[in-house]
Order: C-alpha cells, then structure tokens, then sequence
C-alpha cells in the first residue's frame, strides 16, 4: 500500500484542517495516510499570549523517519510570502537524506494558508516546490482537472500549485476553510496518492 506522510505546521488550526482533507483525499485513493506536524519554535508564553491553537493531536515528526513514506504533502501557512520558519527549519535538517538520495523519486506536493486573497499564496507554495525539487521529488500540484479552481462565484483558494485557503474574513475575524477549499485538498491528497504509486510501481533510478 502506498504511503503518504502530510507534514504540517499551523498556527491557529486552519492548515491542520487542510492536512486533514489532504489525507482523507490520499485514502480515498487507497493510499495509507499518516498526519505528522514539525515541532513548535515558539516560546509557550508567546504562543499562549498569540492564540496560538496548542491542543493539536497530530505526533511530532522526525527527519529520519521520511524516507519511509511513498509521498510527502507539506502544509504551511504563508510568512511574508515563504513558508513559516518552523517548516523551513525541519527542512533544513534534511541535508543527510539528500546527500544520501534518500527522497529521489518520492512525489511531493504542498498546501498553504493566508490572511488575504493576495497574501502570497503561489510564492509560498513554489517556494515549497524548490527545496522539494533539491531533494530531488516529483512534484505534484492541484490540477485543473479538479474544477474548483475555476469558481468565480465565491471567494476562495485553491492554485495549480497546491490547495490553500484565506484565514481572513476581511475584517480580522478568523474564517475556516470553505467545502471548496477542503474539496481541493482533498483532490490534491487523491492525487498525489495515485502519481506516488504509479513512481512507487516504477521506481526512478540511475541510467546505465
């Protein structure tokens, strides 16, 4: 059975939901789902004074255990455009897998969160994409096969890059994730599950 790890950080909970999509959407595609999050790099009393939600169920994840998953879908909010720190942080201890191939060939893909419509949505993804593409996985985005995308009736997210959502109800009010924003992720963990078996199936090596 395929495996699929979404690997997250969230602050107020809304890309713990969206992970949550994600992995329905991978056993949907009869891929084994496992929601992990990276450690917290804020103090406790910051967090507390912030709002930050604490009460996650998810387990912490560990850079060595990667190499045992098929596909790795990475859930972050937007920092100023880029991922949030404690994401790139877990990241940037992945040095040894890739030196060591460990994730060539693997699919990857990603799903983020902002307080606005333009708050850097697609930088904070294809920023995603290259330290994924360094670590030499296929990438995976949101195609346009699911038609959420196209919706101009309603605000929402949702990028060819990957699923995502607005935070934001536009005056500072704290808005969840719409059925169609959670329908994109869902189809992004569908099929990031199907390209990771079709790789797993066939395994990428080194020409002869």
């Amino acid at each position: 059975m395929t495996k699929v790890l979404v690997l997250y950080y969230s602050s107020y909970g809304h890309i713990e939901t969206l992970a949550q999509a994600v992995a329905e959407g991978a056993r949907q595609a009869g891929a084994s789902a496992v929601i992990k999050r990276v450690p917290e790099l804020v103090p406790e009393h910051v967090t507390e004074r912030a709002g930050y939600k604490l009460n996650q169920p998810a387990d912490v994840a560990t850079v060595s255990e990667l190499p045992g998953y098929d596909a790795i879908v990475i859930g972050t909010p937007t920092r100023f455009g880029n991922m949030a720190s404690q994401m790139k942080n877990f990241l940037d201890q992945c040095g040894g897998l890739w030196f060591e191939d460990k994730l060539v060939g693997k699919a990857g893909g990603a799903f983020t969160s902002t307080g606005s419509q333009h708050g850097g949505q697609e930088s904070t993804l294809l920023a995603t994409h290259t330290v994924l593409l360094h670590l030499g996985m296929v990438v995976v985005g949101l195609p346009y096969s699911f038609k959420g995308q196209l919706r101009m009736d309603a605000i929402t997210g949702g990028t060819p890059y990957g699923a995502s959502t607005l935070a934001d109800d536009g005056n500072g009010g704290n808005r969840q994730p719409s059925d169609n924003e959670l329908d994109g992720a869902r189809f992004q963990g569908w099929h990031v599950a199907r390209v990771a078996a079709a790789l797993a199936a066939s395994p990428i090596g080194v020409p002869q």
